[in-house]
């Protein structure tokens, strides 16, 4: 751990920069992929580490400032990486225009938002670009979207069976960056400097925070998950954490994965 930007906020204040789920009872969630399918693909392909930063599927690490929109940064996300996948070209995505615009389909803007909700909207709208609706970290202001400039478009989207980490890996493996929850609620995530995070109080059921599963590997004999979170470069291993993986779940990595289909 170590000091960052964050280090002067209250508990009050994180719980907003979380952008905590709302409503977790009432959780959208949408069609599972087959794990047997995804089981069979990894198998075929045979991974047993992948980095999508290396292979340039990730953008920059972006910065969701004092603003509770890490929902639309891990939406983005992983509709970037499967954009790049299908054509090669990686576009920087608008978090600001899901954050404008998708309110009808559930969303609560810098007062967090279930992913999926942000996924029906770009299915039923589409997405632009960064470069034509740049962020600016407050929700106050009118949808500016304009379908002319839209270049995200995605069919539908998959959920992971809830907290199967073998089908998450195996996703992970064959298909690319994972939009996910964690539970973020805690002082050790939030002055995360490097290494491999492991919180024992970690509960895989208070989902608290969005961000975007870019890979898995292991060191010294320890396998991890390589996490891409939305806070700027100066937190974490450049803007990266790496999460213990280790079948149990933590921080519920595996509670609400879904990934967007082209």
């Amino acid at each position: 751990m170590a000091m960052n930007k964050y280090g002067d906020l209250t508990r009050q204040e994180y719980h907003v920069l979380q952008g905590a789920m709302i409503n977790s009872q009432f959780v959208k969630r949408g069609k599972n992929a087959s794990p047997r399918k995804l089981r069979q693909n990894a198998e075929r392909l045979g991974v047993v580490a992948v980095d999508y930063r290396a292979m340039g599927y990730v953008t920059e690490v972006k910065d969701q400032g004092y603003c509770g929109s890490c929902w639309a940064f891990s939406t983005t996300g992983a509709i970037e990486a499967q954009m790049f996948k299908q054509s090669g070209q990686l576009v920087s995505l608008s978090e600001q225009n899901l954050v404008d615009c998708s309110r009808a389909y559930g969303t609560f803007g810098c007062s967090g938002a279930w992913m999926a909700n942000a996924y029906d909207y770009v299915v039923h709208n589409g997405l632009q670009a960064s470069a034509t609706y740049p962020y600016t970290s407050v929700d106050t202001q009118p949808c500016f979207y304009d379908s002319s400039l839209s270049v995200a478009h995605v069919r539908e989207y998959r959920f992971i069976p809830k907290g199967d980490e073998q089908a998450l890996a195996d996703a992970v493996a064959t298909i690319g960056p994972i939009t996910i929850a964690i539970d973020a609620d805690h002082s050790s995530f939030l002055f995360y400097s490097s290494g491999i995070y492991e919180e024992p109080s970690c509960n895989p059921s208070n989902l608290s925070h969005a961000v975007l599963l870019v890979g898995f590997g292991s060191e010294g004999g320890q396998d991890y998950w390589i996490i891409k979170n939305s806070w700027g470069s100066g937190w974490g291993e450049g803007g990266y954490m790496r999460l213990v993986r280790d079948g149990s779940n933590a921080c519920g990595i595996a509670s609400y994965a879904l990934f967007p289909v082209l």
